[in-house]
């Protein structure tokens, strides 16, 4: 698919990943907020499987996902809604169950639309340089690519 995920390090603790989507910004924000629409797509690298998807957009509230791989593995994470302005912004906590990073990150979603066409911007800021810079350093690119080409799919049969 033409659109890419880019991801690229923003300040000293943080990682911005922006991706275009072809389609209107309240349908890629309810796609990535309404379980019953994420069970669609946000299966994660090829092999895993959404298994659990809960998400309530209110402040304070907590969510949880978790994803399982053909062997049984699960990879789970969760945290709390700290900003929710539908269909622009999103911002939460983020801590994995077996994280590979110390301590929990900050994630602010960010979307805009211009001529039918929204742009995400994700800013996820860790609790230290050493820890961004080792998410940086793994596979990530690869399951949202994965993840994103799917949200693509789903979207131009809801658009």
């Amino acid at each position: 698919m033409a659109n890419k995920v880019q991801i690229n390090p923003s300040g000293e603790r943080a990682i911005l990943i922006t991706r275009s989507f072809n389609a209107p910004r309240k349908l890629v924000f309810d796609a990535m907020t309404k379980p019953e629409m994420m069970k669609h797509w946000f299966h994660g690298p090829p092999g895993w499987t959404l298994t659990t998807c809960e998400m309530e957009l209110r402040v304070g509230s907590s969510y949880r996902w978790a994803w399982t791989n053909e062997k049984g593995h699960e990879m789970g994470m969760g945290g709390t809604v700290l900003e929710v302005d539908s269909p622009s912004l999103l911002k939460t906590t983020e801590k994995f169950d077996d994280a590979w990073y110390e301590g929990e990150a900050t994630n602010t979603l960010l979307l805009t639309e211009k001529d039918g066409v929204t742009l995400m911007s994700l800013t996820v800021e860790y609790e230290s340089t050493k820890a961004r810079d080792g998410v940086l350093a793994g596979p990530m690119a690869s399951g949202m690519d994965a993840s994103y080409d799917r949200l693509d799919t789903f979207l131009a049969q809801h658009h």
